[in-house]
């Protein structure tokens, strides 16, 4: 039988009185700053060219002409950004059976009775939605920008794949906008959680009511460890 990981090899108890636990390395940190702050200018610059009442944001980024050109290779920083991430995090971020149960009973994280549904790994439901859908909307984003990037790719694709790219990298864009919004909010109602991706750390109490069966991992993983 192949043994689950609900946890990365950094990851681990820091400190057992109170309780503190390290959830994140300096380097992923430091790529998720990176990826959100890419995606923020990649949501102001498209938003001034989604409509006319927005073009006024590209006076943040010197005007249309260099709006337009930084606009594509922001998007491509974004998406090596996200790969650093995604290649470090894809492993905790398949669905599981607990995944599925946490969801049904979700009134009961929304009350703060977490104690009723199965214990979680690093990851809950809420969280690999989040992570899947970055994934798949900045593949979709990537691939129809490329499409519509006619300064260097002007015969990549005809004029009509060309204008329903342009509709899907829209469509695309306002949702990877709404997951980020969800992403954020996430982060902010549940107490306890900024920490993780500004100082690295959360507390042991936060580790036990979220995700009990990572904490649990943890402690046995360090309860097996040879004594240097």
């Amino acid at each position: 039988m192949v043994e689950r990981k609900f946890s990365e090899p950094t990851d681990e108890i820091v400190q057992l009185e109170p309780v503190e636990v390290r959830r994140y390395i300096a380097f992923t940190r430091w790529n998720h700053w990176f990826t959100a702050i890419c995606f923020i200018v990649l949501m102001l610059s498209g938003f001034a060219f989604f409509h006319p009442s927005l073009y006024g944001l590209t006076a943040l980024f010197g005007g249309g002409q260099m709006t337009r050109w930084l606009h594509p290779f922001v998007g491509i920083a974004l998406t090596v950004s996200f790969l650093g991430m995604f290649v470090q995090l894809v492993h905790l971020n398949i669905i599981r059976r607990e995944d599925l149960v946490w969801t049904r009973n979700i009134k009961d994280v929304i009350t703060g009775h977490e104690e009723r549904l199965p214990e979680l790994g690093k990851y809950n439901f809420g969280q690999k939605t989040v992570f899947w859908g970055m994934f798949w909307l900045i593949l979709a984003l990537l691939i129809t920008g490329v499409m519509m990037w006619y300064q260097y790719f002007p015969h990549l694709v005809s004029i009509e794949t060309r204008r329903i790219a342009i509709l899907v990298h829209a469509v695309s864009a306002v949702l990877i906008v709404l997951v980020f919004i969800l992403h954020i909010f996430a982060a902010l109602w549940t107490r306890g959680t900024l920490r993780a991706m500004t100082r690295g750390t959360v507390t042991g109490g936060w580790s036990w009511r979220h995700h009990r069966k990572w904490l649990r991992e943890l402690a046995r993983r360090q309860r097996t460890k040879p004594a240097e």
